[in-house]
Formats: structure tokens, C-alpha cells, sequence
């Protein structure tokens, strides 16, 4: 039975950074107008697909991105200097409403953990780590690496293998460059693959439902690139039953499996 796509949104940009609030399953993006220096952001829900915010525009219009997600907040930075790549400050976006909930441009992001997002002040010598309260920005905890353990996640990325490897012969044609990268889940086989049409390099994405027996049937199919330069890194990931990707680099696909 073909899968229908439970997410189809385009984007007025490069969809550049994506993250997901693992404890509230909604996946937050930032997207890239490098023509109008704009950064935008989006917030979906994963359960039911309903878009949240869309096109959210902070007062700094392109030196900030997102940092993390955690417990329906989702964190933004800053950047120390407009030619480097160093973060610094934090301001936290409410990850249904879209609304600011605080801003620091005193400390900056270390890491996830278990009871949420960790920072430090850069001014301070020797570096000492604090817990952010996601919702408030108060940091009035030290971090206790000893105690306390990095936030996991339900991310699964797809291998990169050759061809020949494959559990069985699915295309009619010979992935360009020999290699795909490849997912099991439950029955389905997902692969994406590079393949020379017309000449010209495209990228696919195809999902193979093995059913009982092990007979294989093609139940999704896409285009996600074409007239590319190059190939591409893993075109998908995996979080619980989602399979989420990009096609044209602009448009969020996310199917249910």
C-alpha cells in the first residue's frame, strides 16, 4: 500500500538546520534566505503535523541560529563576531506559540543533559557550567557532570554501503558511485541513492515494504535533487516511526512508518 507524506511544507529558503525536542516530539527548523540575509524558523508537530509557527523572524535578522530543542522550548544563538563562527548568548523561543520567553547574551550553550540545556559565562576563569531552566533562563544550578548525563535522543541515521550489498536486487539500474545509504525498519527497507538521468546527477529516495514472505514492493518513491554538482551526505534520518528529509533543499517531507 503506497505511504502518504503526513508533512508537505516548502520554504521561502534553504531549510539549513533542523532539531528535534525529543521529550515533545516537534521538530524545529531554520531556514536561510541568502539573498534577503534572512533567517527564519518553523516549529511542526511530529504527532499530529500540524505546522505550529512559520517564518519566524527575531529582531536579529541573520546572525543567530538554532542551538538546541528541549521540553518545548526552543533555544536560539548568537554570534560572537559577524565573521566567525563562535556562539555566544542564548535567547528561547516557546516551541508552540512561537513567543520569546528570555534572552542572555551573557552565556553560552555547552550541551544537553538529562535535566536540560547547559552553559557557561565566557568571562569567567576558570569556566564554570550552569543548568539554563529552558523556560526561564535562570541559572542559579552548577552542572555536576558526576551526577547528571547527556540529553539521548531517537535519532537514527542511515549507513552508508555499497550497492552489492543490498538484501536483494530492487532497481533496474546501477547506483552511480556504488554506494547507498540504507535503513531497516519493522518491514520496510529505505534506501537513497544517487543515479545518472539524462546525463545529469539526481538523487532518489525509495522505501521497499518486504512484507511477510520477503517479497519486496516499492511503496514510496521521490526525487529529492537534480542537476546536482555532486553527491550528497545521507538524505534522511529516522526519529521513532517518522521518516523526515529535505527535497529541493526547501521542503520538509515527513512520512509515518
Amino acid at each position: 500500500m503506497p505511504i502518504i507524506p503526513l508533512i508537505s511544507e516548502k520554504f521561502t529558503g534553504v531549510i539549513w538546520r533542523m532539531e528535534i525536542d525529543d521529550l515533545r516530539g516537534v521538530l524545529f527548523l531554520e531556514v536561510r534566505n541568502n539573498e534577503d540575509r534572512k533567517v527564519s524558523f518553523g516549529a511542526i508537530s511530529l504527532a499530529s503535523g500540524k505546522v505550529l509557527f512559520k517564518d519566524l523572524v527575531t529582531p536579529e535578522r541573520w546572525l543567530t541560529g538554532i542551538e538546541a530543542a528541549y521540553d518545548g522550548v526552543v533555544l536560539l544563538h548568537f554570534y560572537q563576531t559577524e565573521t566567525g563562527p563562535t556562539h555566544k548568548g542564548l535567547m528561547a523561543i516557546d516551541g508552540e506559540t512561537g513567543k520569546v520567553l528570555w534572552s542572555n547574551y551573557s552565556v553560552t550553550f555547552d550541551h544537553l543533559c538529562d535535566k536540560g540545556p547547559v552553559v557557561y559565562d565566557a568571562r569567567m576563569h576558570p569556566r564554570k557550567y550552569f543548568f539554563a531552566d529552558a523556560k526561564s533562563g535562570a541559572t542559579t544550578r552548577l552542572y555536576e557532570p558526576s551526577v547528571n548525563q547527556a540529553l539521548k535522543n531517537n535519532v537514527v541515521v542511515p549507513k552508508l554501503i555499497p550497492a552489492d550489498e543490498l538484501p536483494v536486487k530492487l532497481f533496474p539500474f546501477h547506483p552511480y558511485g556504488n554506494a547507498v545509504h540504507y535503513l531497516e525498519y519493522n518491514n520496510f527497507r529505505i534506501v537513497s541513492l544517487h543515479a545518472l538521468k539524462g546525463g545529469q546527477l539526481c538523487q532518489r529516495l525509495y522505501i521497499f515494504d518486504a512484507g511477510d514472505a520477503g517479497n519486496y514492493a516499492e511503496v514510496y518513491d521521490d526525487l529529492l535533487n537534480e542537476g546536482i554538482q555532486k553527491m550528497q551526505p545521507e538524505a534522511f534520518i529516522l526519529h521513532k516511526n517518522h521518516l523526515i528529509y529535505m527535497k529541493n533543499m526547501s521542503e520538509l517531507k515527513v512520512l509515518s512508518l
